[in-house]
């Protein structure tokens, strides 16, 4: 286990011709540095097309099946099926990320993804309407994309210099959210004219711009796109990455918050179909605006969150934003209108992003790459596994009991997580570490 380190002092502002001291940079202008550097502006516009096609599926899917079935239980399998291949291959993930060059990884599985999606589309379109078939294809490209998102975590933060990585991750962040609330309103549109077929194939389509950007770009001179050295197996290499993390309190934390999270809080985007169908009694199109609140919310809160690193620390975001999330996600789980229930959704999506955002930077910026495809896979895996079995339970319950009292409950019980973690600041001042700048002991030992 590694030295336990202090969080770092912040770093004074220059001073002025007069000796004072000038204020750091901030604001939304500053939160989107990123985007200066033409490889990850590249990266990040084809990311949102992607995303948002893929945002397309994951409305459609619980759409179809709640349909088809009229269950909650059938809706919460679409959300196991569809992460828990992550966690399976994360493992597998990670080792690609770490032991091949990360931008051809990419390649392969945005490559596979896009078959995936097609097929479901193609499945459809013939007439198809099973929903254990739907749900092998969801699972299918879960496999996918397991495999794919420790080389997407790990490769962003080589497309920019360490000095503008927050706001690169908040950005990677942001265009996820920005799909979220882009695809479900294209969902409603889509699915209104053109049934669930459009979307599949619209998704199928998206996944072109990834696969161009990917060959445009290349990781900057001094990031590495592999980490040096042999390379582990698959299950040695993953237990070295918890073991590693396990020294790093700050990078434990955030995981630990990932996997609440993925457990109470995110099940909630399973819900929203529930919500527009059988409380507000809405059309399609309404529908896709509502989980579009998500992103909406996301994208608002995106440059507070990387616009004010400077003068706001990741550990203070955290205690303010986790218990508004909880609450929010209890707001949507009382409310009887369209209206409320849209609003919550906003709160639902800011405080989603700020936490996610503030914790993934931690780990991004904490972890020495040698083994950050692997730690990656695991701050993925233990969301993935936590919303799998989230949304499997949640199903369960509010079929038991309704949607009210299963989303609300797990509103509060968030809000009381983040009440803990606001009493004992020492762990989440630990999301406040530097960089882990211990050399390689692999490196050391052939040194030696």
């Amino acid at each position: 286990m590694s030295a336990v380190r202090r969080p770092p002092h912040k770093t004074p502002a220059p001073a002025d011709a007069a000796g004072s001291a000038s204020p750091p940079a901030h604001g939304v202008r500053y939160s989107l540095r990123a985007l200066r550097h033409r490889d990850f502006s590249v990266f990040f516009w084809a990311a949102v097309v992607s995303n948002s096609g893929t945002w397309l599926q994951s409305v459609t899917v619980p759409f179809v099946l709640f349909s088809l079935t009229r269950s909650e239980t059938w809706v919460g399998m679409a959300t196991f099926a569809q992460f828990l291949p992550t966690v399976l291959f994360g493992p597998a993930g990670g080792s690609l990320a770490d032991g091949r060059d990360r931008r051809r990884v990419l390649l392969v599985t945005q490559s596979l993804m896009a078959g995936a999606a097609g097929a479901m589309w193609l499945y459809w379109a013939s007439g198809g309407r099973r929903p254990a078939v739907v749900l092998g294809l969801v699972a299918l490209g879960g496999v996918f994309g397991g495999l794919n998102i420790p080389s997407w975590q790990a490769f962003v933060p080589s497309l920019v210099p360490r000095s503008d990585l927050l706001s690169a991750i908040a950005l990677n962040s942001l265009q996820f959210n920005a799909a979220r609330a882009l695809g479900p309103a294209i969902a409603g549109l889509v699915l209104a004219r053109f049934g669930p077929s459009g979307s599949f194939a619209l998704n199928a389509v998206s996944f072109a711009g990834v696969i161009v950007a990917l060959r445009m770009v290349r990781p900057r001179a001094d990031a590495p796109a592999r980490s040096p050295g042999p390379q582990p197996k698959v299950i040695a290499g993953f237990v070295q990455a918890l073991r590693y993390v396990r020294g790093q309190p700050g990078i434990a934390i955030g995981l630990v918050i990932a996997l609440v999270i993925g457990f109470l809080g995110n099940p909630v985007v399973q819900f929203t179909v529930v919500f527009a169908k059988d409380v507000y009694h809405v059309n399609d199109l309404a529908y896709g605006l509502l989980t579009g609140a998500l992103g909406i919310g996301a994208v608002a809160a995106a440059p507070l969150v990387s616009g004010w690193d400077h003068v706001v620390s990741r550990s203070t975001i955290v205690r303010i934003a986790f218990p508004l999330y909880g609450l929010g996600i209890a707001l949507f789980g009382l409310s009887r209108s369209y209206a409320v229930g849209f609003i919550a959704l906003i709160i639902v999506g800011a405080g989603f992003l700020s936490v996610i955002t503030a914790t993934n930077t931690a780990v991004q910026i904490i972890v020495a790459d040698r083994v950050r495809g692997r730690v990656m896979a695991a701050r993925v895996m233990s969301f993935t596994l936590a919303f799998s079995f989230g949304g499997l339970i949640q199903g369960a319950l509010a079929e038991r009991f309704g949607a009210h009292v299963t989303v609300t409950g797990a509103g509060l019980a968030l809000a009381a997580a983040a009440t803990v973690l606001a009493v004992h600041p020492r762990w989440l001042s630990r999301l406040d570490d530097p960089p882990d700048d211990t050399p390689d002991p692999a490196a050391a030992t052939t040194a030696g």
